[in-house]
């Protein structure tokens, strides 16, 4: 049983804010990267307890979030340029696909670091239906076959991964506790106003997400991908990306088209003409 597992920093519980916490000039850098090696080895435990046989760990933070000599030495760490035609080196070799650090996707109430990609992304759709990170990743997934069984991050988002992709198991480690009615503000300012959560301590995060891990997996195992639903969409798929104002740079909006998830999940924007 192969598992992949992408992860990220913003969503781990004790991860305060943005600057200080996931940057390299941060001053709790090494302490975010910390936090997420932990939170992540505690998701391996549980997958090897469960059944797992295998184990890939994607560093998916933009800056990096794994510290390498504190990750599990039984996994593989992925890290760099993905190789062409894939994404992120995800391929049907993969059982399993999960997820630890993740935040909300732009726009979602009472989430904390909120955003897609950046700060600058209002809103992003396939096919009409709106996807942050885990969307996008987890829809490429199911273009190959790979159910997406288990989440970690904040409590938003594990709204947001039941939503959709039912029958994943998620683990709530923080709760945001500021709305989202922030539309019309710059990247700038919207990168500072979903500041405020409530967090799990450090330890009682890693011991729900060994337990949520160790149940995923199990749960694959004993009912096989049809116990986890992916939306019911066709190609040809239509990404629709709207951003805010940045860098001296009105709001605008990007369409992209192809019959393939993963290469649309690929494509760089492109504006729409006026």
């Amino acid at each position: 049983m192969k598992i992949y597992i992408c992860t990220d920093m913003e969503g781990c519980a004790g991860i305060l804010n943005h600057d200080d916490w996931v940057t390299p000039n941060g001053r709790w850098y090494e302490t975010g990267l910390k936090i997420l090696t932990e939170e992540t080895n505690a998701a391996i435990e549980g997958f090897f307890e469960g059944g797992a046989s295998e184990i890939t760990v994607l560093d998916g933070h933009g800056f990096g979030g794994i510290h390498p000599l504190l990750l599990d030495e039984r996994v593989k760490l992925l890290r760099g340029p993905m190789t062409p035609g894939t994404y992120f080196n995800l391929d049907r070799s993969y059982d399993g696909l999960a997820f630890i650090g993740q935040h909300a996707k732009a726009g979602t109430p009472y989430s904390h670091i909120t955003h897609t990609g950046w700060f600058n992304v209002i809103d992003d759709s396939i096919n009409n239906i709106s996807v942050g990170e885990f969307g996008i990743f987890a829809l490429c997934a199911m273009e190959l076959g790979i159910p997406t069984i288990f989440a970690a991050g904040e409590k938003a988002f594990a709204k947001e991964a039941k939503s959709l992709t039912p029958g994943i198991i998620t683990v709530a480690v923080k709760e945001g506790i500021l709305p989202d009615t922030f539309e019309n503000l710059s990247t700038e300012e919207y990168a500072k106003a979903k500041l405020g959560a409530i967090h799990l301590h450090h330890n009682e995060a890693c011991r729900q997400i060994k337990k949520g891990a160790c149940l995923a997996i199990k749960k694959l195992i004993e009912n096989g991908k049809k116990a986890f639903k992916y939306p019911n969409i066709k190609p040809p798929y239509v990404r629709v990306t709207k951003f805010r104002a940045f860098n001296n740079k009105p709001a605008w909006t990007s369409r992209v088209k192809a019959n393939s998830i993963i290469k649309l999940a690929t494509m760089p924007p492109k504006k729409v003409e006026e």
